[in-house]
Formats: C-alpha cells, sequence, structure tokens
C-alpha cells in the first residue's frame, strides 16, 4: 500500500504559487515560459500520481485497463518533468546545449526512451514479459525488471543541468542564480533517493515542490522585474527582454523621459516625485494595455510598441503631451513636468542586446536635457557609434589587464628663446588592429565606465618610469606635466597614491605638474582640500584649458597655480582678431604671480603674435606632435636644445 497524504497539500501550495505567479504582469521570455512548464508538469505529475495510486491500492474496484493508463500516464508525466527541469537550467543559461538542434535531440533521447517504455509497459508488461517498467495484471500492479529507469532519467538530467551550469555559469551575473540551479538540482537528487528508499511513501512530489520554490524565489518572483510604483516593468525586465527577444525591436520602441529630472527632483523631494512616478505609470498602462512598458531609473520609460499602433503612435503621443501639460495630483503631491521623446527605429538584430540597452538609456538621458518638442530618432548611426565606444571600451579594458598604454609626450618651450623645457604627458592605445584611438575618443568612455583613475595613475607610473630611465636633467627638461581627470582629482586617497608612487620611482614631486581643468574648481572647499594635500607631497599644480569653464581670477587667486594653460580656442581666437582683453589677462595673471602657457600653436605667425603679449611657455604642432616618449628622449637633441 501507498500512502498519498504528503500530495494533497503539496497540490494545494503549488496552486497557491501558481496563483500568485499568474496574476502579476510576466514579460514573455523563454526562462518564463519554461517555469510555467515546470509548475504544469508538476500539477499534472501530482494528480497522476494521486489517480495512480489510488487506483493501485484499490486495484479490484478498477478494470484493469484504467489502472494501466493510469499508470503510464504517471510514468510518462514522470519523465517529462524530469526534462523540464532540466529544460529550466538551459532556458536560464546562455549559449546552453540546447540552443542546438542536435545537441538538443541528443539530450530528449532518454525522454524519447523513457516514453516508450512507459507506453511498452502499458501494452505488452506482463509476468511472461517483464522487461518493463511495471505491468499490471488481475493481480494488480507490480514493477519491472526496469522500474529502475525512473531513477537512471532522473539523475541523468541532473546530472546534464549540473555540468551545464558549471560549463555556462560565466553566463549568470547573480551569484543567487547560480546557487539556485544547484540547489533546486541537488533536491530533486534528493527526492530520487527518498523515492528509492522508501518508495511506499509518496514524498517526492514535496521535495520537487521545494525545488520548484526555490526556483521561484531565485528566478521567477515578477517583483524582480516590476517596478515598485505600478504595474510596469523595470530596467532589469529590459534588459531580459532585449537579450531575448532582440528581434522584437525589429516593431517599434518609444522612449518617454521626464525633462530635467534630477533638478525636478530636488525641487519636489523624493516623496512627491516617487507618487507621481506611479501616476505616470499608470496612466501609461491605461494608454497602451497591451505593450510592454519599463521604468528605467531617472524618469526614463520604454514602450515596446506593436506595428499595428504605429499609425496611431502620433496621436498617443499628442495625449502623452496634453496629459503633461496639466499637474500630476494625488493626496500628497501636485507636480508640473513635461516630457520629451525619443523613438527607435525598425532597428536590426545585428546589434548586441547590451549596444540596443546603452543605447536607449543614453539617447533618453541626452533627449532629457533638451527643449525639442519633436521625438528625436534614433537610427542605425547611433547604434554604431555604440558599438564603436563598446569596442573602445574592450580595447581600455585590454590595455589595462596586460599594460597596454603607451607614454606620449608633447614638448612645451620657453617663449622667448623656443628651447624645450618641459614635456605634457598624453596616453594612447591601440584598437585590435594596432591603430592608436586618440584620447578624445577614449578618455570619455573610461570616465563613463569608471576605469579613468587606473588609466591616470598608469598614466602617472608612466611618467615616473621615464623620469627615472632617462633622467630631466640629461634631457634637459625641468618638468613633465600630467592630467588628472575631474573623476580621478576626486579621489580622496589621491595624495597617498601618487605619493607612493613617486617613492616607488625614487622621482622629486617638483618635477611633475598635475594639470586639472576648470571644471574641477565647482566645490571650491574640496578643491582648496585636495589641492592642499597634494602640495604638501611636493606636487605642483597647472590649470589647464583655460577659458572654458567656471574659473575666474578671484577664484584662481586662492588657488596655488604656478601656470596658467590658456585653451587653444582662445589663442586661436585672439591670433585671428587682436585684441586687448587677451594681453590685460596674461599681465593680470603675471600679477597674481602665475606664468602662462598658450596652447595650440600651430604656425610662426601664432608664435609670434603669443611671444608678444608676453606667453612664457607655448606648446603645439609647431613644435611638434604628440611622440612616443622614448623617440622624444632620442630626438630632444634635434629640437635645438641649444
Amino acid at each position: 500500500m501507498w500512502s498519498y497524504s504528503f500530495e494533497v497539500p503539496s497540490l494545494i501550495i503549488l496552486c497557491i504559487v501558481s496563483l500568485f505567479y499568474y496574476g502579476r504582469p510576466r514579460i514573455p521570455i523563454r526562462k518564463n515560459r519554461a517555469f510555467l512548464l515546470m509548475v504544469f508538469s508538476e500539477v499534472v505529475t501530482i494528480i497522476l500520481d494521486m489517480s495512480a495510486t489510488i487506483a493501485d491500492n484499490q486495484y479490484v474496484a478498477y478494470p484493469v485497463f484504467l489502472v494501466n493508463v493510469l499508470n503510464m500516464l504517471y510514468f510518462e508525466a514522470y519523465f517529462v518533468r524530469a526534462y523540464v527541469m532540466y529544460l529550466f537550467a538551459a532556458s536560464v543559461l546562455k549559449g546552453a546545449p540546447n540552443d542546438r538542434v542536435l545537441t538538443r535531440n541528443l539530450i530528449a533521447l532518454p525522454l524519447y526512451f523513457g516514453l516508450f517504455m512507459a507506453f511498452l509497459s502499458a501494452v505488452a508488461g506482463s509476468q511472461r514479459f517483464p522487461y518493463v517498467i511495471y505491468y499490471v495484471d488481475r493481480s494488480g500492479y507490480h514493477e519491472g525488471l526496469l522500474y529502475d529507469l525512473l531513477y537512471v532519467i532522473g539523475f541523468f538530467y541532473i546530472l546534464v543541468a549540473l555540468v551545464t551550469l558549471f560549463l555556462f555559469r560565466k553566463s549568470l551575473r547573480r551569484k543567487r542564480e547560480k546557487y539556485g540551479i544547484l540547489l533546486y538540482n541537488l533536491l530533486i537528487a534528493v527526492a530520487l533517493v527518498v523515492r528509492l528508499s522508501w518508495p511506499q511513501y509518496l514524498i517526492m512530489d514535496t521535495i520537487v515542490l521545494m525545488a520548484i520554490l526555490i526556483v521561484f524565489l531565485a528566478f521567477e518572483n515578477p517583483e524582480f522585474y516590476l517596478d515598485s510604483r505600478g504595474n510596469v516593468f523595470n530596467r532589469m525586465g529590459l534588459s531580459q527582454h532585449l537579450e531575448e527577444n532582440i528581434d522584437s525591436l525589429r516593431h517599434f520602441a518609444v522612449g518617454m523621459v521626464i525633462r530635467n529630472y534630477d533638478d525636478i527632483r530636488d525641487i519636489y523631494g523624493s516623496a512627491q516625485m516617487e507618487e507621481g512616478l506611479a501616476l505616470i505609470s499608470r496612466y501609461l498602462k491605461q494608454l497602451f494595455p497591451r505593450e510592454l512598458i519599463f521604468y528605467c531609473r531617472n524618469g526614463r520609460y520604454v514602450i515596446m510598441i506593436h506595428p499595428e499602433l504605429r499609425p496611431v503612435l502620433e496621436d498617443k503621443r499628442l495625449q502623452i503631451e496634453e496629459r503633461f501639460s496639466r499637474p500630476w495630483k494625488s493626496q500628497n503631491a501636485e507636480l508640473y513636468l513635461s516630457v520629451a521623446f525619443a523613438t527607435f527605429e525598425e532597428l536590426r538584430d545585428v546589434h548586441s542586446p547590451e549596444i540596443m540597452m546603452s543605447t536607449m538609456m543614453r539617447t533618453l538621458e541626452m533627449v532629457g536635457k533638451t527643449d525639442t518638442s519633436e521625438p528625436f530618432v534614433v537610427d542605425e548611426k547611433n547604434l554604431h557609434q555604440a558599438e564603436k565606444e563598446k569596442a573602445i571600451r574592450q580595447c581600455i579594458e585590454k590595455a589595462i589587464e596586460e599594460d597596454g598604454f603607451e607614454l606620449y609626450l608633447q614638448p612645451i618651450v620657453e617663449g622667448k628663446t623656443e628651447k624645450m623645457i618641459g614635456a605634457e604627458a598624453l596616453s594612447r592605445i591601440r584598437d585590435a588592429e594596432g591603430k592608436i584611438i586618440m584620447p578624445g575618443d577614449f578618455i570619455p568612455v573610461a570616465e563613463n565606465t569608471g576605469r579613468i583613475n587606473e588609466l591616470g595613475e598608469l598614466v602617472f607610473e608612466r611618467a615616473c618610469r621615464f623620469i627615472q630611465e632617462e633622467g630631466l636633467e640629461k634631457l634637459g627638461l625641468s618638468w613633465i606635466n600630467v592630467n588628472l581627470s575631474p573623476v580621478q582629482f576626486l579621489r580622496t586617497d589621491l595624495a597617498e597614491r601618487f605619493s607612493a608612487i613617486v617613492q616607488k620611482y625614487g622621482v622629486n614631486p617638483a618635477q611633475i605638474h598635475l594639470e586639472i581643468t576648470e571644471e574641477v574648481m565647482i566645490d571650491e572647499r574640496f578643491l582648496q582640500r585636495q589641492i592642499t594635500s597634494l602640495c604638501e607631497k611636493g606636487f605642483q599644480f597647472v590649470l589647464d584649458d583655460y577659458g572654458t569653464g567656471y574659473s575666474n581670477l578671484a577664484r584662481l587667486k586662492r588657488c596655488p597655480f604656478i601656470n596658467i594653460k590658456l585653451d587653444m580656442s582662445i589663442v586661436r581666437d585672439y591670433c585671428k582678431e587682436p585684441d586687448d582683453i587677451l594681453p590685460n589677462m596674461i599681465q593680470a595673471f603675471k600679477h597674481m604671480g602665475f606664468s602662462v602657457t598658450a596652447e595650440g600653436v600651430e604656425n610662426a605667425e601664432m608664435v609670434e603674435a603669443m611671444r608678444k603679449i608676453e606667453c612664457d611657455f607655448l606648446q603645439g604642432y609647431h613644435y611638434a606632435k604628440p611622440v612616443p616618449a622614448r623617440e622624444l628622449a632620442q630626438r630632444i637633441v634635434s629640437w635645438g636644445r641649444g
């Protein structure tokens, strides 16, 4: 006799989980479909297990045919469930074997064999032919000689799932997902052992239910992909949708962003803004009831539009603009907002989901700072730019990992004698084909990806190594300028790190001038504190690109700069149309104790103009383009050191 007392509560719990899951919005992706199949197969297996057990326990009361069919259906459901449990792991792991037809069919062979043997057991199983899983006769249900096939196939799919996890574990970005797959498969293994040890108790389905609950908690909780403010999906949901359904972008995607979101949030406060976003999300859900809507933080929405809505899309946009012309009111909030739009036109699937996602987010951030009323159209050109930035990002990563940055130097000469007195350190990296990537291309990418600190420190260390190996005095140079990015300047341990590097190479800090731009001068209190800590370590500061930012003479007077570098745009403007402004400015700098460097000097006429207004130092292509540091050391004698 078999006891099925565990089956009824297991079925009830499974139904409750299913109702909760079905009651929340879901993204149409493969793993969600696999989970639904997992739940369905477990429900069917439990029901058939109970039905077959009742028929087996009371076989006298039922026709042999019915008992036979119920057992066949149960074993077939059992084999399907074993395969579906593996299938979920394959659906989560990118590049898993199930993505290839041949491998998928090979892995499914045990399933097909199990289904065939269950059918054969019902058709031909008997005391005379016991080479089956089971057979039923007038004396009731009997195990066949191949009954252990249940365990062989069950453990086979557990093993395949675990091997797949090991091989493709890097495709999972979260530890809970890796542990989730491992744990639910181990639980199924425990269930098989329990069934093998105590076959009279139908506990296996209860343990499998625990495995399904682990899958739900690790992967399928709808709250993972839902924004908390309304029944719209979040950025993680959009990322998952793009990864699996990138072809759907052939349809249409519309982006909407609240203009100047950060400033607006500061004005209204977090609480009111959260209520406003909830109102907006509900409104969009009403306007697009059948479409997938994603809220991607910072006031950004992305809506996946079905092609049939394209003719009325402009009307929908005008409806949204009309709604935003009125305040968003709730019991605790009243917000006046405006929005901008972007459309993503029939984007081809040759681009990666990562490129799609980054392009969407960057575009919405950009249009959110504009006042244009027309939607910004994102096309292949924008995506190719994102592809280029991705390639640059990979080159940066490779250069950091393999120490692939190259140190270049551009000479700085004295204005009066035109003799080289210093140089500016610049970094260069190469692409996959060995071509130079210019700083204007890779530095913004390094700043956006957070690698600018490592890059800046590498350049600083390379400059120190160059000074140690070549000797500035031997080259007739007094200093080397090294640029600090605004992001790097924010490091609170910058003075300690730079001091440790100069000590490592035995370099005098006074031989390195740190260039900062006017952008870092916004927070004057932090600026003073950071400069003071570095000056105490022996470093000196140069203000780079003067005339493009926030500084004024009063603020400059409070900063211990030794040199002001005029931005090349100011130099060029003066050379085209001379006036009294720049000469007077230079005299003011000199009166304050600053020397002056003119950047972007490209010809003899510009040299003469800058010398007349008493610029102390000159830098530009007229003297030399940036060249590899070793090359500069070799050629320095021929550049007129006198």
